[in-house]
């Protein structure tokens, strides 16, 4: 990874509480899995950003490097790699993602 897009990847996580690298938009899903992940983040009624891995080769290739993650979607909460899609379904379901997200939005 070349460190002009490490530095861009990392204002991306950085600068928003809550960052979702997915194919699509949050309008507009491209795979089931993303779906999943911008469905429960509107349940949790929460602000998020997303990035199109399907409009920019350099950050679909390089966000798996990123986190050492190989598949798409990919969440960050205050900065930290939480997972996909399957895990996101799992906190949300325990109640530890909106426990999680309610932090990282009051800090």
């Amino acid at each position: 990874m070349t460190p002009e897009l490490q530095e861009r990847i990392d204002n991306l996580v950085n600068q928003n509480k809550i960052m979702v690298f997915m194919k699509g938009s949050k309008l507009m899903p491209q795979c089931g899995f993303s779906n999943n992940v911008v469905q429960i983040l509107n349940m949790l009624a929460v602000p998020y950003e997303t990035v199109d891995v399907l409009a920019d080769h350099d950050i679909r290739n390089g966000i798996k490097e990123y986190s050492s993650w190989p598949t798409i979607p990919q969440v960050y909460v205050n900065g930290q790699f939480v997972g996909g899609s399957d895990i996101l379904i799992e906190l949300y379901q325990k109640g530890e993602l909106q426990q999680m997200v309610e932090v990282a939005l009051a800090s």
